[in-house]
């Protein structure tokens, strides 16, 4: 009898991931961005989407056909495998992972469906043994794994820094100062030595670093937490149900040594950046994909004029419209910016039920007051929000193609 379940799937898919790693050279970053699956679902898709036609060639259960399937384009038609999918299944947040996704795991690695590798089993690992069967299944087993191989490690390098401290005790004291005084002269030596090379007021002046002074008053009408609402959504050629939607995403702006850090959380992903002061009034912003490495992904601009007593501030962005597969492509925006308040602590709702239920980013904003608010970010229609006043700000209309194209931007006549 086969393991079937967590276990079944998370063995199976982290099987896939070597196997793809191994065949195409690319790597699988295994943490909680969907973005980190996608190439390896689209892949798997091609599989998937063929097999209500396989079921002899490869020995698995039915499937009934999909009548979208020469209609949509991934990741919209019945048998579509997403990055989504892939990332909830291996962290053991899938009870009953779906059939069609089991079958193509098994026909990607054993050229097999389950039921034919069920009658003549070829890996001994995915065979369930009388022991395992009595046993409770961890439903957070690669999660524990990693808190136990974190609290073993971090013992590990308690003990390593101890002995290396005892060790070298007597050498610290004696070339610790001289490295000190070496390194005083090198740098002495150097600057002198580069007297005529390129200074840092060379560098301010011909990157425009910094050329505005904030004011108390302006910092504080920046600084704080946002709401910051695109239309991006509505440029995403492989969604059929693009009119109208839009994304609200929560920002958090600090004031840091004459600039301001910005980190945005999306309903996909995170942005990194920075915003700088112009003019009295005048942003710039810049950001990027946060990626958990230097590599800059998806870079992104921003001009943004400050009107306190507005409500709303827009901005004109050159962005991204973050489309599927070979999809992605650039754009200009209009976004639109809304001040919530100031102060507390962000903190993202990961690897939890409440994620899988609601297929959206959780953010709960910790306020000093003590009180708590929880925003659940996703793509929604611009109508449900009720909202007049962001209708004429990032309708269809707010949206421009690097290079024009019909029919990607809908109108209430498509």
């Amino acid at each position: 009898m086969l393991k079937k379940g967590k276990e079944e799937i998370i063995y199976l898919l982290n099987k896939c991931i070597e196997k793809f790693q191994l065949e195409t050279g690319k790597s699988v970053v295994q943490n909680t961005n969907r973005k980190n699956y996608e190439e390896l679902a689209i892949m798997l898709s091609e599989i998937s989407n063929q097999l209500p036609n396989t079921q002899e060639q490869f020995g698995h259960a039915p499937h009934e056909p999909d009548p979208q399937n020469n209609k949509a384009n991934y990741p919209f038609r019945k048998y579509d495998i997403t990055g989504g999918q892939i990332k909830d299944a291996l962290m053991g947040l899938v009870a009953n992972p779906r059939t069609f996704l089991v079958d193509t795991c098994y026909i990607y690695l054993y050229n097999m469906g389950r039921q034919a590798f069920e009658k003549t089993p070829v890996d001994p690992f995915l065979i369930a043994s009388p022991q395992e069967e009595g046993q409770p299944k961890d439903s957070y087993s690669i999660i524990t794994e990693n808190q136990q191989l974190k609290i073993k490690l971090a013992a590990l390098v308690k003990e390593t820094d101890h002995k290396i401290a005892s060790r070298l005790r007597f050498y610290r004291l004696l070339f610790i100062p001289l490295c000190i005084c070496l390194l005083f002269a090198g740098a002495y030596f150097w600057n002198k030595g580069n007297e005529n090379s390129l200074h840092l007021e060379t560098f301010s002046k011909d990157f425009n670093l910094l050329p505005y002074r904030v004011n108390q008053k302006e910092k504080e009408n920046l600084e704080g937490v946002w709401l910051c609402y695109t239309g991006s959504p509505q440029a995403r050629l492989s969604d059929p149900n693009r009119y109208h939607k839009v994304v609200a995403n929560l920002v958090e702006i600090k004031y840091k040594d004459g600039y301001f850090t910005y980190h945005r959380y999306g309903a996909s992903f995170n942005h990194t950046g920075y915003i700088q002061v112009e003019a009295p009034n005048t942003l710039s912003i810049h950001s990027r994909i946060l990626n958990g490495s230097d590599k800059t992904e998806y870079p992104r601009h921003s001009l943004m004029s400050i009107d306190p007593k507005n409500e709303y501030q827009t901005s004109i962005s050159a962005s991204w419209n973050f489309d599927a597969g070979n999809n992605k492509r650039m754009i200009g925006i209009r976004e639109v910016y809304k001040k919530l308040g100031k102060g507390g602590r962000i903190e993202e709702v990961i690897n939890t039920p409440a994620n899988a239920s609601c297929q959206c980013k959780i953010i709960k904003w910790y306020q000093k007051n003590n009180k708590v608010e929880t925003f659940y970010l996703k793509n929604t229609i611009l109508d449900s929000t009720k909202n007049a006043s962001l209708y004429s700000l990032i309708d269809e209309k707010s949206i421009l193609l690097k290079d024009p194209e019909a029919a990607v931007i809908m109108d209430k006549n498509f």
